[in-house]
């Protein structure tokens, strides 16, 4: 069975427990321009995401994926992934640091499955978009839209029909083989960047 190379990193802005395994990496998200106690710049013991190429000023509004930026920039490994510092994959129904995704369970599947995802996350009586008008800002989702449709028909169109699901994939978790995480990325970060040129933060 061939050894694959996988980078999970675990996205946090705090010191928190991490998992053992060498496969993750703790990342501090928002990096940029964040200072101690004595105004020095703030050090949690953990690579950071204003390191190398990356986006950490924009962390405000893109949360942890200045993380998943960092990592699509500035590693190099047959598979990259993105967790947070409380919310990792498993194969065991139990929480707990214990029960962390561990390179071994994961060897296996290397090379079989290109992306992992979360579990289904079902909405009883809201779909993906009601759910996000009723959590954040509706015009977030319609200038989101605007830039899709001035780009592609195509994505429009599957746009559409995702946010009026009642299920997802939540939590901007994955791990995903390098040639697919190049290809989600350069998709994902164009749209991103021109819908934060357009909201009124």
């Amino acid at each position: 069975m061939r050894d694959y190379t996988v980078k999970i990193i675990v996205a946090t802005h705090k010191k928190y427990q991490m998992p053992k395994d060498d496969m993750y990496l703790p990342l501090h998200v928002g990096a940029e321009g964040k200072l101690d106690e004595d105004g020095n710049d703030l050090d949690l013991g953990y690579t950071k995401d204003n390191s190398g190429d990356n986006i950490s000023n924009l962390n405000s509004s893109f949360c942890e994926l200045t993380g998943l930026y960092w990592a699509w920039k500035n590693i190099d490994a047959d598979y990259i992934g993105l967790v947070h510092y409380r919310r990792h994959f498993s194969l065991k129904k139990k929480a707990g640091f214990e029960n962390v995704l561990t390179y071994a369970e994961l060897r296996t599947y290397l090379g079989k499955i290109r992306v992992f995802v979360p579990t289904k996350r079902w909405y009883v009586i809201e779909t993906l978009k009601s759910h996000y008008d009723h959590t954040h800002y509706p015009e977030h989702l319609k200038i989101t839209r605007d830039v899709l449709a001035e780009k592609s028909i195509n994505d429009i169109n599957v746009y559409d029909k995702v946010v009026n699901r009642r299920w997802g994939y939540m939590f901007n978790m994955m791990i995903m083989e390098k040639n697919l995480l190049d290809e989600y990325c350069n998709w994902l970060f164009d749209i991103l960047i021109e819908v934060f040129k357009r909201v009124d933060i």
